[in-house]
């Protein structure tokens, strides 16, 4: 699993190959159903999705604004993961609940990947309802980690 993620930093296509090989290794532990890596832009206030495991529900490029909400607060502005247990909680949150659900997804954890104090962009995991709890949550956090080196591609 970790191979395959030190494998893809060497390769030339980054971002791309670094983020479909954490996909892969989140797949089977903790497991999703949605898998996608935004990128945060703080001069707009905007995070942008540069990866999706499934893009014709959510295509790469899509935008979206900073809302000023607890959750905003917590993920965005503290670097603390969110777990959202239910289709409530993601209704909480998040806009685009409706197309969420449709997945056949209710629960989320939203991951910060920080780099020397600042905010570069979550990595998002979407699953079945109470699908994840706290114990994902450093196992999440060390494959943010590894997401580094495709967040750099990304701004360079």
């Amino acid at each position: 699993m970790i191979e395959s993620i030190l494998a893809a930093h060497a390769d030339l296509e980054q971002p791309g190959t670094t983020f479909r090989a954490i996909d892969a290794a989140l797949a089977s532990e903790p497991g999703h159903i949605l898998f996608t890596v935004l990128v945060h832009h703080p001069g707009t206030g905007e995070s942008e999705r540069f990866y999706s495991s499934q893009p014709a529900a959510y295509p790469v490029g899509g935008r979206k604004p900073f809302n000023t909400t607890f959750w905003a607060k917590r993920v965005l502005i503290e670097h603390r993961p969110y777990i959202g247990r239910s289709a409530a909680d993601i209704a909480a949150v998040f806009n685009d609940h409706a197309l969420i659900a449709s997945l056949g997804c209710d629960s989320v954890i939203n991951l910060p990947v920080v780099h020397d104090g600042r905010l570069l962009g979550t990595i998002n995991l979407l699953n079945e309802a109470a699908w994840f709890d706290d114990s994902d949550i450093p196992l999440g956090l060390l494959f943010g980690a590894r997401a580094i080196p495709g967040y750099r591609a990304v701004s360079e």
